[in-house]
């Protein structure tokens, strides 16, 4: 690389460094989102073969990286954590391998889409799915296969969905999903969420969102905090948010936190467990007592699911990941030890218990419509050094 054009790239990068983020306007920041193989080169070091990779991956998965994302990462580590959370990496085009098969659904959202962008997988949940944009395109998303593409989840129209949900006295609880609920208009979510309120039915409401890590500068618009205020006080309102890493528990997510916290929102986390990202008990250690510093609950560690284009790139096997999860619970205090170990399987949520020799315990905590008899129910199957979902592991007995 020449001297000039590594000079310019750390003067970009060093230059993100200096922006006060709580002061932008959140919309006219995201045409600044590196959304291109060239964008990217002026702010990290890309190798020509890299660079043909990942010309290569953006065709079939986009990327979109906010600067403030972006300036988080360590752009002298090609192995940074955050880095691999963000940069396409060559290893999404590997779509077979040693870890097993994969899926575009693992979660089964096609078979549950009552239309509207409405999946009702669990007879009292709703999830509609209301955007398939997002302020970040995650490399491990298990919606790779719909975020930042056109589809047929997504809502078409709010008002069928409430209806759907009005007319179904067993749902307790609706999620907003996507993409993220949050980078729709404010006025767009206004509607949706007033679609919602006088459902009484409905005892709370969920706006699942990754804007308090990828996106904090949303959470500083003051309309939408007076909108979330004011819903909050017709219905419990939670939003589910999704930090990985200690390092993206900034000064600016915790302020964007302690917003939504000032609206009687609690906020919730919901992990994955990733390859070079938290799989270590120390990387595990620092994102659950720093969730907790902030005033966010450690709610669940995901299994990371075999999404095509994602499983060989950063599932971690479920012997290797039980074994982590257990000596971080080592040092934990109760608070840090409330979160589950969980698989999102087609069949349902099911609790990673531990294990016993090649031996894993799971336990079904949720189960699809229809099938509310195998709640509760223990699971007990063989382990192999690969294995890393439901599938890959065989029936067995204690």
């Amino acid at each position: 690389m020449q001297p000039a054009v590594k000079a310019r790239m750390t003067e970009n990068f060093t230059a993100l460094q200096d922006i006060n983020w709580m002061r932008l306007d959140w919309r006219r920041e995201l045409r600044n989102n590196i959304t291109t193989v060239d964008m990217l080169k002026t702010y990290l070091p890309l190798g020509g073969r890299e660079e043909a990779e990942l010309r290569l991956v953006t065709d079939i998965h986009p990327m979109n990286i906010p600067r403030y994302y972006l300036s988080l990462v360590d752009p002298d580590d090609p192995q940074d954590p955050i880095r691999r959370m963000c940069v396409p990496d060559a290893a999404e085009l590997v779509v077979a391998g040693s870890m097993g098969e994969t899926t575009a659904d693992p979660y089964g959202d096609d078979k549950h889409n009552k239309g509207n962008g409405l999946l009702h997988k669990y007879s009292y949940t709703a999830l509609v799915v209301t955007s398939e944009y997002c302020a970040m395109y995650c490399r491990h998303c298990f919606r790779k296969r719909m975020v930042g593409l056109s589809n047929e989840l997504t809502v078409k129209n709010f008002h069928n969905a409430a209806a759907y949900i009005a007319d179904h006295p067993e749902i307790t609880n609706a999620i907003l999903s996507g993409g993220d609920p949050f980078m729709l208009p404010t006025r767009v979510l206004e509607e949706m969420l007033a679609a919602l309120a006088d459902i009484p039915h409905l005892n709370h409401v969920r706006i699942g969102s990754r804007v308090p890590v990828s996106y904090p500068l949303r959470l500083f618009d003051d309309d939408l905090m007076a909108l979330l205020r004011d819903f909050g006080e017709r219905k419990t309102l939670f939003v589910p948010t999704h930090f990985n890493h200690a390092r993206e528990i900034t000064p600016v997510a915790r302020e964007a936190v302690y917003r939504l916290r000032r609206c009687g929102i609690t906020v919730n986390n919901q992990a994955v467990l990733l390859r070079g990202v938290n799989d270590t008990v120390e990387a595990l250690m620092d994102l659950m007592n720093g969730l907790l510093r902030i005033g966010v609950n450690p709610y669940y560690l995901y299994q990371c699911m075999p999404v095509a284009r994602v499983r060989h790139h950063f599932q971690v096997p479920l012997k290797e990941g039980v074994d982590i999860v257990d000596r971080a619970r080592r040092y934990f205090d109760g608070y840090a030890k409330r979160f589950k170990y969980i698989i999102g399987h087609d069949i349902g949520k099911l609790e990673i218990c531990g294990r016993i020799g090649d031996k894993i315990i799971l336990k079904q905590l949720h189960a699809r419509s229809g099938n509310e008899d195998d709640v509760s129910r223990l699971m007990v199957r063989t382990l192999t050094d690969t294995s890393g979902w439901l599938d890959d592991l065989p029936e067995t007995n204690l």
